[in-house]
């Protein structure tokens, strides 16, 4: 039994559940998929997809909406949410390392960085000059970081990111391996004869709470700053181009490319690859479906989807109509046209 065991009494006040037709002292060590799990496991039912799998599991407790199955009579704890209940349940059991101070032997850290005592340095880590990374801060192995950069507190950099040259991180900023904060911006003029590249002097802003996935590229401003606002979640194999603005608590799903000085709204959701041009305004809470192509500004609010992009219904209706424009296509040549 895990050092965390929870009592389902406790779990079901921890995640705001009623407990039902179990005992409130019975013991869980950790969450397991309704598959996988044993009488030592909290199980959930977010998704109607896995119904199937409810009646055969040997959890000791299911997180099940407070409308899901109403006749089930197995241990249960009602939820409004069974997904945010795992992942309050999942924190509880998997608690974020707390940063103590450990400085590797192998890392670099120039002379004129301002460390506080706590901040974790990893093996390789490179620190540069006037740096400055507050209380509770890890650094992972190989991560670099350059000069003038500014880390808040409770920041984790994992292993081989980069933070570039006077990019500002808040609190509890979280960068994958791999990601790059603070490339150049792709900004060339053509001269007649070659293409001159411009220097980007501007930089890269993640407000409180952001996370940056694997391998994702945020380009610095050409002139002023890139911006990612507060709890904005980015996945893997990302590029935001330069000049971008994110707004607060946005998503957006792996390989999106977001061309330079386009503006993103507050609460907007974008599905994989979704790609936009420069220059454009998406709404806040506008929700774009994956493989999208976004050309112009997008009214505030809308759900969008295709190439280019349309309302979510009439793509729809397009969609339908696709397969049929063969046929059609024959029955107005038989007609004559051409």
């Amino acid at each position: 039994m895990s050092s965390r065991a929870l009592s389902l009494g406790d779990a079901a006040r921890l995640v705001s559940g009623e407990l039902l037709h179990a005992s409130s002292d019975a013991l869980i060590s950790g969450v397991q998929t309704l598959a996988q799990a044993d009488m030592e496991h909290a199980s959930f039912l977010a998704n109607r997809k896995y119904v199937k799998d409810f009646s055969s599991s040997k959890a000791g407790v299911i997180l099940l909406a407070e409308n899901m199955l109403p006749e089930a009579s197995r241990p249960l704890i009602r939820v409004k949410d069974p997904y945010l209940a795992f992942a309050i349940l999942q924190k509880h059991f998997y608690p974020d390392t707390q940063a103590s101070g450990q400085r590797h032997a192998a890392a670099v850290i120039d002379a004129t960085a301002q460390l506080a005592e706590d901040v974790d340095v990893g093996a390789q880590a490179v620190i540069g000059a006037n740096v400055s990374i507050a209380s509770g801060s890890r650094v992972g192995a190989g991560c670099v970081i350059e000069d003038g950069a500014q880390l808040g507190a409770n920041c984790l950099l994992h292993s081989r990111s980069t933070i570039g040259a006077s990019c500002v991180l808040g609190d509890r900023v979280i960068v994958q391996s791999g990601a790059v904060i603070g490339s150049d911006g792709f900004g060339y003029a053509w001269s007649g004869r070659e293409h001159l590249k411009i220097p980007q002097i501007g930089r890269v802003i993640l407000e409180d709470d952001v996370e940056i996935g694997a391998n994702t590229c945020i380009d610095r401003g050409a002139i002023g700053d890139t911006i990612i606002h507060r709890g904005v979640k980015l996945d893997n194999l990302i590029q935001i181009g330069h000049n971008v603005e994110i707004g607060a608590f946005s998503i957006m799903a792996s390989q999106v490319g977001i061309s330079g000085s386009t503006t993103v709204g507050q609460g907007c959701q974008f599905g994989g690859q979704v790609g936009t041009a420069g220059h454009i305004v998406i709404g806040d809470g506008c929700k774009i479906a994956a493989k999208s192509g976004v050309a112009g500004n997008l009214e505030a609010g809308g759900t969008y989807a295709g190439i280019p992009v349309m309302p979510h219904r009439v793509w729809l209706k397009v969609s339908a109509m696709l397969p049929r424009l063969p046929a059609l296509w024959s029955k107005l040549s038989a007609l004559g046209f051409k």
